[in-house]
C-alpha cells in the first residue's frame, strides 16, 4: 500500500517485481486491498491525493496480477490475519514476498509446508539483493 501512497523504495520494488516477476493474489488479499484506501482516508492517514493515487496504484496492480485460490490453510503468523498472505504464497509457489510487515518479516517458515523456498524480505532488502 506504502508503494501506491507514498513511492520510495516500495514504488521501486512494485515496479520492479511487476516487470521481472509473476505477483500474485488471493481473494482475500483483494478484499482488504478494497477496504484500506477507505480506512486510511478515514483515519486521516492519507490526503485527497494520496488516496486518489493508492486507488489507481491497487487497480494497475491487480489488473497485471495472476489470481490464485489458496487450498492450504496456513497458521504460523503471530498476527493471524497476516496468514492470509502465506496462504497467497503458498498457492502461487511464490519465491519471494517483500513486505514492510515485521510479524511476516520475522518469521522462519522454511519448516512450512509449501513455503520451503519462500524468502520473506523487506522492500530495501528486495531492492539491494540487485
Amino acid at each position: 500500500m506504502s508503494a501506491f501512497a507514498f513511492g520510495g523504495v516500495p514504488a521501486r520494488v512494485l515496479r520492479s517485481a511487476l516487470s521481472t516477476s509473476e505477483v500474485c493474489v488471493s481473494a482475500d488479499l483483494l478484499a482488504e486491498y478494497r477496504s484500506i484506501p477507505d480506512a486510511l482516508r478515514a483515519g486521516r492517514k492519507v490526503n485527497p491525493e494520496q488516496w486518489q493515487a493508492l486507488l489507481a496504484g491497487i487497480a494497475a496492480f491487480v489488473a497485471e496480477a495472476r489470481l490464485v485460490e489458496p487450498t492450504r490453510p496456513v497458521r504460523v503468523c503471530r498476527d493471524p490475519k497476516d496468514d492470509m498472505v502465506l496462504e497467497c504464497c503458498c498457492a502461487a509457489g511464490a519465491s519471494f514476498l517483500i513486505t514492510g510487515d515485521r510479524d511476516l518479516l520475522d518469521l522462519d517458515v522454511s519448516g512450512v509446508a509449501g513455503l520451503r523456498r519462500l524468502r520473506i524480505v523487506s522492500p530495501r532488502a528486495y531492492i539491494d539483493r540487485r
